[in-house]
């Protein structure tokens, strides 16, 4: 059984009492095969680990292994605590050579891990790691944390993560200064930071795009637990935690204790600004802004009457969309006008009045040129949409109409709703019609009628029902749907229970890349799943604390922590075996799940 991967050799066990289990660690050799799939191993290492008084410029250390070595990412050889440049690594021949560009600091403990930036020449066969420790003062510090660092949104582990502790405990220190100590996550998420002083600590984790160690809300993402952390581990012979895991030996990396768990989040943007522009048509074009909320007082196209703008926010008001609500021919150049609250130099939003030219590109102005009308398609003069239904959430989201420019006409009760029995008897009901909250080119159609196996629907949009900004009308067009029939399909009921605020329900499938079927629940009730197909699948519940309907992420300053996310657990798993023709009661507390995680 592969448990963890054993120590070098025995000099180790040979040298001085500082000596760590971590010190060293390498692979056995496999036996048989015609390929090399051995990995190199350390043979000798100048000075040794736990070395003391190490030089504080121009020190070197000398790993040698038992065959020619190359470095294959010179990024995962950390050092901690981390200097303002990376260390240098230079392969040659059969050693591994560390050196440092900058001075270290002193009466520092510092460990040096390699991690698996080490191949073989011939094959690629990497190196498992290891951890080097010494300090350039009279003793090696001798306290450990350990934890977890995952994704905020979907739970899962987040590999190469930097674990970082400041002795600093001011807010600022994260963004000025490099960590006291700091590691890498593995594969699972997991991080050790062996070696360190018996303190208080500020922890954080941090997805480090420039890898400079210092966090750049713009760039990088963020955790962070608020209260204070202290050691209460010490570095021993015995303890699992701190040797080499293969990370194929699933059974080994879950046993590893975990102190600490870190949720990974990006901060919302503060500093406000149009960041982009873009001109979609001679009548449409949006507008970015760096962050959420934006606060617009006025805006306008110059030449052009204020009530002939049509505009549209997204759900983070970060994004607007503008049509022009003329039939005049647009010009190349529209000129908008917009007077907003921005960021200042100072970091105080401002009222701003900002002019934004709309030049139409030049392939899609060849689109809308004379040349073009004289060749017109039919889509080109008509109000064009979408009519969709899909068959196995048209019960829960009905007909979805959706137009390619707002329209000034509607003419909804023109619409004709019927529905065809198995036995071909043709009924006409009646239907409602919702716009969408989000997107006010979009609209729900729900038949009134319970919907049911072997009938056919039909929605029709009859011709000139709707007119839109340019002045076209629609035609006619229709849509059928039934209801799934195939008998292997299957169906959860989820029983919601100890529902006291406001969460988002999502059954994701089995790679949680989507979304299957949503609800937005705020009381106990029942929730369909209705026309599953055999496989995996999993729930997520999101904890929307400000009822806004949507996932809130963190406050590094305000030490806010993103919207608590759960996944249920179906006994040991967290993902529901659904077989074929199945019919499944799934009783979920929600005040137990979010107590207990």
């Amino acid at each position: 059984m592969k448990k963890y991967i054993p120590l070098i050799i025995a000099l180790f066990a040979l040298t001085a009492p500082m000596l760590m289990p971590s010190c060293a660690n390498t692979t056995t050799p496999p036996s048989g095969g015609d390929k090399d799939t051995i990995p190199p191993y350390i043979t000798n290492i100048r000075p040794l680990p736990g070395v003391t008084s190490f030089p504080l410029e121009k020190g070197r250390i000398v790993f040698e292994f038992n065959e020619n070595i190359k470095v294959k990412t010179a990024t995962d050889i950390f050092l901690s605590p981390p200097l303002e440049k990376r260390v240098k690594s230079k392969a040659n021949g059969k050693s591994l050579v560390i050196s440092f560009d900058c001075p270290l600091e002193p009466n520092t403990t510092y460990t040096l891990n390699l991690n698996s930036a080490i191949v073989d020449n011939n094959e690629d066969n990497r190196f498992p790691g290891f951890t080097y420790v010494f300090s350039t003062g009279e003793q090696i510090d001798s306290m450990f944390i350990t934890g977890t660092v995952l994704d905020c949104n979907t739970l899962s582990p987040i590999k190469g993560a930097t674990v970082m502790l400041y002795k600093d405990h001011s807010d600022s220190a994260v963004f000025l200064q490099r960590p006291f100590a700091a590691g890498k996550t593995d594969d699972w998420g997991y991080f050790v930071l062996p070696y360190i002083q018996d303190t208080l600590y500020r922890i954080y984790a941090m997805k480090d795009a420039s890898g400079d160690n210092i966090y750049s809300p713009d760039v990088d993402r963020i955790a962070f637990i608020d209260s204070l952390i202290r050691p209460e581990w010490k570095v021993a012979d015995s303890i699992p935690e701190l040797l080499k895991y293969d990370m194929t030996d699933t059974l080994g990396c879950r046993e590893r204790r975990s102190q600490y768990e870190l949720k990974v989040f990006r901060e919302r943007p503060t500093k406000q600004y149009i960041v982009n522009k873009v001109r979609m048509s001679p009548r449409s074009a949006y507008i970015t802004f760096m962050a959420q909320d934006a606060w617009i007082d006025s805006l306008w196209f110059g030449g052009y009457p204020a009530d002939r703008v049509i505009s549209q926010f997204n759900i983070l008001q970060d994004s607007l969309e503008l049509w022009l609500n003329d039939r005049r021919p647009a010009p190349d150049t529209l000129h908008l006008f917009v007077n907003y609250r921005k960021t200042d130099s100072l970091g105080l939003m401002k009222p701003e009045l900002e002019h934004i030219r709309l030049v139409m590109d030049p392939e899609v102005a060849k689109n809308y040129s004379r040349s073009r009308r004289r060749n017109l398609k039919h889509e080109d003069t008509t109000c064009v949409f979408s009519l969709k239904a899909e068959p196995e959430n048209v019960e829960k989201d009905g007909f979805i109409l959706e137009f390619n420019y707002p329209i000034i006409y509607e003419n909804f009760d023109s619409l004709k709703f019927r529905y065809v029995n198995p036995k071909q008897k043709e009924f006409t009901d009646k239907f409602t019609v919702e716009m969408d909250s989000l997107n006010l080119r979009r609209y729900i159609i729900r038949p009134k009628v319970k919907m049911q196996p072997g009938f056919e629907y039909f929605l029709k949009v009859p011709h000139r029902s709707f007119r839109d900004i340019n002045g076209f009308w629609s035609d006619s067009t229709e849509v059928k749907v039934s209801l799934p029939t195939d008998e292997s399909l299957s169906q959860l009921t989820a029983v919601m229970t100890g529902v006291d605020r406001k969460y988002i329900v999502d059954l994701l499938d089995e790679k949680r890349s989507k979304v299957i079927r949503s609800y937005i629940i705020e009381k106990d009730c029942s929730l369909a799943f209705p026309y599953l197909k055999e496989g995996k699948y999993s729930i997520r519940v999101a904890d929307d604390g400000n009822k806004n309907s949507i996932v809130d992420t963190g406050d590094l300053l305000q030490h806010r922590q993103p919207e608590p996310v759960r996944f249920v657990k179906f006994g040991e798993s967290e993902y529901l075996d659904v077989m074929k023709s199945a019919e499944l009661e799934q009783s979920i507390d929600l005040s137990e799940l979010f107590r207990k995680q």
